[in-house]
Formats: C-alpha cells, structure tokens, sequence
C-alpha cells in the first residue's frame, strides 16, 4: 500500500481509502459478518482510511464499520476515520447532539475527521455560525479534523474564514473519470490549500469496471439504475471509456477498475479515491490500483477518451410515458 498525508497535518493516511455506504440498505451490505469481512481485508492490505457517514443507513455504515474496527483488535492511532453530518443538522443545537451520538454510533472515542455533508441550502443556516459550531466540537476533543463535502469552493472560503484556529484538511467530491467537474476549481483549489480530496463514486458507482455493457445495464430494482451515467445514451459514451480503460490494462496486468483509479491518483497529489466494495475481492481490486503508475502516454490517451463523455444529467426529463403536447 503507499500513503499521504491527510491535509496540512502529519496524519498518514492510506492512498486508497474504503467509502462504507454500501454498509446500508442503498447498497444492500446489511448483515454485520459481511460488512466485518470487508473492512478486514482492507486492514490486511493495508488500507487504514475510512468514510461514512450519518445518513448511511441512519447509523447503520457507522455502527458496522466502528464495531468490525473495535473487534478487529485496531489500535485506534492505527487507522483513520471520516464521517459526515448533513446539511441538515448545520445549526449550533442539533451539531452537538449529532455528533456526540455518531461518537457513540462508531463506538471509537472521537471522530478523527467530521466532514458537513452538503450544504444547509433548505434551512438557511449560517456559515458563520454551524462553522464556529463545529470549531468547538474540536476544542473540546470530539473531533480532531474538519472537513466539507460538497460545497462550492464560495462556500469553502466562507467557512475557513470563519474559523479562529481550526481548519478544512479535508475534501470529499463527486470525481471520476467520466463526472470531471471537480478539476475545474475544486481540485485546484484543494492542490494550492493543502487540502485532501476524498473522491466519492471514483468508479463512477461500477459505471467503469467493465462489469456493465450497452446490453446490461443496472435493472430497476438497483440504486444505480436511475443514475444518470447509466441511462443508455450517456452509458455509450462511457462504454467507450471502459473499452480504452480494458486496452491499456492489458499492458500492466491490470483490471478496468485498477486502471481508473490509478488515473485519479496519478492526476493529482492531493486526490484519494474512497471506492465501496461490497466483499473483499472488491477491497482487493482496490489496493491494486497503486503501487504503480500509467505512463504518460496512457494517462493522457485516457484524458482525451474521457474528455468526450460527456454526462448528459438531464437526461431523464421529461418521463418517457409522458404523451407530448405536440
């Protein structure tokens, strides 16, 4: 396994994370000994960086990850772990609760990063006032390390000036090969600040794995169905990606997963992908995307494929059963 360090601190953390919100009834990894066997694979390859999150099963992704961590015999310096609070909950009365509640949920004492989830844009919070909020959970040693998910990088600057001592170390966005929004300020942004970039959905929730073709694609039932990126006009453009992704995995022994993954970490120093894997084979194609590099001219070959699928999101709209007014 390689390792950073998360932010401006001196905490090292693994390149590839594990995202844990498939420990959830989204992603259907509900039963604990199969959530327990995932998160020790991923020990035993080395991985010690963790995410998850409070609407994660409302509770649940916190509660297996925190208890296989604990039975698991973990030192708790020996790992690091994420988790976020909705927007939600942004306002000085719920944050305390919230969070000395996740404390609980995790059962490891203190949370090592807390992260706000997405904005409060639906109860007008102030920026001012949840940051300050969050800042004192910090003083106080129920978090060691604040970060934000989802914000636009207006906010982030709202946020940060807000704080007397603490500050943002982390980052976690949408980012995969084919959803590349974040390279235009965020990523920046986060490369000039000294701030980690965890990326969500770095597969693009399997889009890039191989796994689905223009013949078969998510069915109705599965969280990822009414995902844009699998809708079939949009899915030929990333299939494209994958055939490409397939070719040059060819070269180095390696699967399409490994290979988008790899083209993350070797974009930028700042960025480490936190995939969801629902079984430890899943964990071990993971942690085999580093350890080494796509040359240069396969990473830019992928750049340029990946430039040209371009995500339709609006897609869907209107329904297709709708009759026309025509």
């Amino acid at each position: 396994m390689e390792y950073t360090r998360l932010g401006k601190t001196g905490e090292r953390i693994s390149r590839i994370g594990l995202g844990a919100w498939q420990f959830s009834e989204a992603w259907g990894v509900t039963e604990y000994e199969k959530a327990k066997a995932v998160v020790a694979r991923a020990l035993e390859l080395g991985i010690n960086f963790f995410d998850t999150a409070m609407v994660y099963g409302n509770g649940l992704s916190e509660y297996a990850l925190g208890r296989a961590l604990r039975e698991l015999g973990v030192k708790r310096d020996e790992v690091f772990v994420t988790t976020k609070i909705p927007g939600d909950f942004l306002n000085p009365f719920d944050i305390p609760r919230a969070v000395e509640r996740s404390v609980r949920v995790l059962g490891l004492g203190y949370i090592d990063g807390l992260l706000a989830h997405w904005p409060p844009a639906w109860h007008n919070f102030p920026t001012r006032v949840y940051a300050r909020a969050l800042e004192r959970l910090v003083n106080v040693g129920l978090v060691r390390y604040l970060g934000l998910s989802n914000f636009p990088v207006e906010l982030v600057e709202g946020f940060r000036s807000s704080l007397a001592k603490a500050d943002v170390e982390v980052f976690q966005y949408r980012y995969n090969l084919v959803e590349r929004w974040a390279e235009e300020e965020i990523i920046p942004y986060a490369e000039k600040n000294s701030i980690t970039v965890q990326a969500w959905s770095p597969i693009a929730k399997g889009a890039l794995t191989g796994k689905y073709t223009p013949g078969n694609l998510p069915k109705f039932a599965d969280v990822r169905a009414g995902d844009p990126v699998f809708h079939p006009e949009n899915f030929e453009k990333v299939w494209r990606v994958v055939q490409l992704l397939k070719s040059i995995g060819e070269k180095y022994g390696k699967n399409p997963t490994q290979v988008a993954l790899n083209w993350l970490i070797t974009t930028s120093p700042v960025v480490v992908p936190i995939p969801g894997a629902k079984s430890p084979e899943q964990v071990e194609d993971f942690a085999g995307a580093v350890g080494w590099r796509l040359k240069a001219e396969d990473w830019r070959a992928i750049d340029e494929a990946s430039r040209s699928a371009v995500i339709l999101y609006s897609i869907h709209y209107p329904r297709a059963d709708l009759p026309s007014s025509q």
